[in-house]
């Protein structure tokens, strides 16, 4: 069973993400259009999972070796953080905005204060 798994996974990384992207697309073409037998569209399907766990690799190891650009210190050298703590402090920033614009008025005197319209 160990070989097996080590086998599929020196195959994984042969393919390049390019190309299972594409073979992955094909497969999904023939299992939309319904061509071919149950058997086929279930052997295409287990070779499109295998296809997209590749795929996810590859995005992984390539996100590991992106680094954010934080600024610059006093010398002028950029200074970095890795994608994932960058992507997770751009998350929380996202969300806090998020939270700030979609609260609503803090109390009851600026929503008086704002005038009618007369249309509702």
């Amino acid at each position: 069973m160990a070989k097996k798994k080590a086998a599929n996974k020196s195959k994984d990384q042969s393919v390049a993400f390019e190309e299972a992207m594409a073979e992955l697309e094909t497969i999904v073409r023939r299992l939309d259009s319904g061509e071919g037998t149950l058997d086929e569209a279930l052997e295409d399907y287990s070779k499109a999972i295998e296809l997209l766990k590749t795929c996810h690799l590859r995005l992984d190891g390539a996100q590991k070796k992106i680094e954010i650009l934080t600024g610059l210190d006093a010398d002028g050298t950029p200074t970095t953080v890795p994608f994932e703590a960058g992507a997770e402090a751009l998350d929380e920033k996202r969300s806090s905005r998020a939270r700030r614009r979609s609260s609503g008025p803090a109390d009851s005197s600026e929503v008086a204060d704002q005038p009618d319209d007369g249309l509702f």
